[in-house]
């Protein structure tokens, strides 16, 4: 990825040359004058294979939340099928609303959006407080609310991107890459110690194999099939795990064809004090984890992130989240996962990321293809989720370079989050037995490091001396540049 910026030949006084808008290197290789990649429009079919393989990238993190939410609520399987559509169909709508965008109203990046992992304990808690007749309508109730206060919030939480330099960002790219790990090895051995053959031989040799292909793929493809690798190795692996007996067609047998969103199916909101507190701390930390993916995102794809596009985004973060509910979904947040997926494929497009959320909209109202998708064994999502989480960390890594770690303060910035950012992805129970408020927030890893981060660059670049000694340099700066030469 070429650098969004390069330094001028004159000793400062000629402004960063951006990146020119029709640089090669787009969705296709082959931007339009003028447009940049971010904005390029690809073949329909192009837009579709890309768009799928966002889709297959999120796919498992969408259907988690409402597996876990309503089993702690004790919903009837056809109750559940219909909770696991509608967390589907709002996150279509989430992520059309982010890269498309309405008014002020969305990032209008490559930015996909899905059902918040963040809540999922809060939710779970609220449960079990509530009983399982209150359960959901206290829940989506919170969250309306929650999704009120991050639309109404956006516009100055935004403002915190001065506290975000390059070495906090890529402390936080690295550990949003890092803390996924976990997730795609899990996956690997089977996704649930209740899965049949979880750990098994078999399951792990079938992700090493879709790793190998995804990998293969990169290497010995060219052009738009190489862009197509990780698409290509899920296929290879779930045909693989046909005769190894770990994928069946038979959830495609059992579901419905169509079925249209029933608003507020499990009845209307209710406004509970406690819960409305609990969703409100984890839109806190989703609007962090947001911030921190558009700056990451922002970096891949050579277009920043500025104050406006962070309010935006955080803007249709919100608004989604509030709408959700009415559509039986939950808060919406960034998925980190398919930032990867971008870095990976080197596909900028907006526009794929949109088709994306077409097909995700169209697997909520078809639960019959949302069941094809969810054919792909959990071992084959692991063996792709390898490479795509790790490509995260990568970018990280490679800002964290581009930062200067010549500084011990930055030095210790960057040793110190990553150490706190690992904690809970190290020793999950960590935080057991701290306030419900310190668990949310720490309990991710991505949070935590990044609140880290941000409070040690406070510390060691604004604060007393060393905001006095950038002030300083900054005024010796503006002298250098106006001595004529």
């Amino acid at each position: 990825m070429a650098p969004s910026n390069t330094s001028s030949t004159d000793g400062g006084s000629t402004p960063a040359r951006t990146l020119a808008p029709d640089t090669p290197g787009g969705a296709a290789g082959q931007a339009a004058p003028g447009t940049h990649p971010v904005d390029e429009m690809l073949p329909p079919a192009k837009l579709f294979t890309t768009g799928l393989q966002h889709v297959a990238a999120m796919y498992a993190g969408v259907v988690a939340p409402p597996l876990i939410v309503g089993a702690a609520v004790g919903l009837s399987p056809a109750d559940l099928a219909l909770l696991i559509s509608a967390s589907l169909f709002t996150a279509g709508l989430a992520t059309l609303l982010q890269t498309l965008g309405v008014w002020r109203i969305g990032a209008r990046m490559p930015f996909v959006n899905g059902v918040s992992f963040a809540g999922v304990a809060p939710m779970v808690a609220i449960a079990r407080e509530q009983g399982s007749d209150n359960a959901l309508p206290v829940i989506f109730g919170a969250v309306i609310v929650a999704g009120v206060l991050c639309f109404l919030a956006a516009p100055y939480f935004c403002k915190l991107i001065r506290f975000f330099p390059p070495v906090v960002q890529g402390t936080v790219i690295t550990l949003i890459g890092v803390s996924l790990l976990p997730v795609a090895v899990n996956w690997a051995r089977g996704g649930s110690p209740s899965a049949p053959g979880y750990g098994s031989v078999r399951a792990v040799g079938l992700a090493a194999i879709t790793l190998v292909a995804v990998v293969l793929g990169n290497r010995l493809l060219r052009g738009f099939w190489q862009r197509l690798s990780l698409l290509l190795g899920l296929a290879v692996g779930t045909l693989i795990a046909f005769p190894l007996g770990l994928a069946d067609f038979g959830a495609v047998q059992d579901a419905q064809v169509f079925s249209l969103p029933s608003p507020f199916h499990f009845g209307a909101p209710r406004f509970d004090v406690a819960a409305i507190a609990s969703m409100c701390i984890v839109m806190v930390v989703s609007m962090t984890e947001s911030t921190a993916d558009m700056l990451a995102l922002g970096r891949i794809v050579d277009r920043e992130a500025d104050e406006p596009v962070l309010a935006a985004g955080l803007r249709a973060d919100g608004l989604a989240t509030a709408l959700s509910p009415v559509f039986n979904g939950f808060a919406a947040s960034a998925f980190a996962q398919n930032i990867g997926l971008v870095a990976l494929t080197r596909i900028r497009s907006r526009f794929v990321v949109a088709a994306g959320g077409g097909i995700l909209v169209l697997l909520g109202l078809f639960p019959v293809l949302g069941s094809v998708v969810s054919v792909v064994p959990q071992p084959v999502l692991g063996g792709a989720g390898i490479v795509l989480f790790g490509t995260v960390a990568a970018s990280g890594i490679r800002t964290l370079a581009e930062a200067g770690m010549d500084s011990g303060g930055n030095t210790i910035l960057v040793s110190v989050s990553l150490g706190v950012g690992i904690v809970p992805i190290a020793v999950p129970t960590f935080y057991d037995a701290f306030p419900e408020a310190v668990r949310t927030l720490m309990h991710s890893g991505i949070s935590a490091g990044c609140v880290t981060a941000v409070l040690l660059n406070l510390l060691f670049h604004h604060v007393g001396a060393a905001r006095r000694a950038r002030s300083g340099q900054a005024s010796g700066a503006t002298v250098s540049t106006a001595t004529p030469s």
